[in-house]
């Protein structure tokens, strides 16, 4: 699984074959049939271990709403640094058609499980008025942008820049004092 997982984040699912995951693994190319009745299969395994390792965060948060998301985010972070591997195949990976229905319903848990923390936020005052899809989405993307550059290595979790685009992401969805937020 760990061989396929970089591979398919590395060099993509569909230019990775069984037999080059098999000599990544040091295994032979039967064996992973054995486990796995085809690659999509195991695509769709490690995209849900994936969405697993990513929604603990969302699930264990507590406190207010920016606390929760400082805690996702940071965690996310974490884990982008230790092992880019998950970050990447759930936010920087498209697998047009390749996910099967228990796949793509983790994925809607995520993304419901983080729009619940914002609707809490929202009704605090926490949150800007609008779409909570509009900002779970913004947060989402902003954050991209140190997770990606953690998982290439040009940035690290702890680096002042990260913590910059993190401080950013709240600020992109929490109320302006003295501004409109009319939406």
């Amino acid at each position: 699984m760990r061989a396929a997982i970089d591979l398919f984040t590395t060099q993509g699912y569909h230019a990775t074959t069984t037999p080059q995951v098999a000599a990544a693994a040091g295994v032979a190319e039967g064996s992973i049939y054995r486990h796995f009745e085809s690659k999509q299969v195991l695509l769709n395994e490690l995209y849900r271990a994936a969405l697993r390792l990513l929604l603990a965060p969302i699930t264990a948060a507590t406190g207010s709403c920016r606390d929760r998301l400082e805690h996702i985010a940071a965690t996310w972070c974490e884990v982008a640094g230790h092992d880019p591997a998950p970050v990447r195949l759930v936010f920087f990976t498209r697998f047009p058609g390749l996910l099967d229905p228990k796949s793509r319903d983790l994925a809607a848990e995520l993304r419901v499980a983080l729009g619940r923390i914002l609707v809490e936020g929202k009704s605090s005052g926490e949150i800007r008025p609008g779409s909570v899809d509009l900002w779970s989405d913004l947060w989402i993307t902003i954050i991209g942008l140190p997770l990606e550059r953690i998982c290439d290595k040009t940035w690290s979790a702890r680096d002042p820049i990260t913590q910059l685009a993190l401080r950013s992401a709240w600020r992109a969805i929490h109320p302006d004092e003295g501004h409109s937020t009319d939406a």
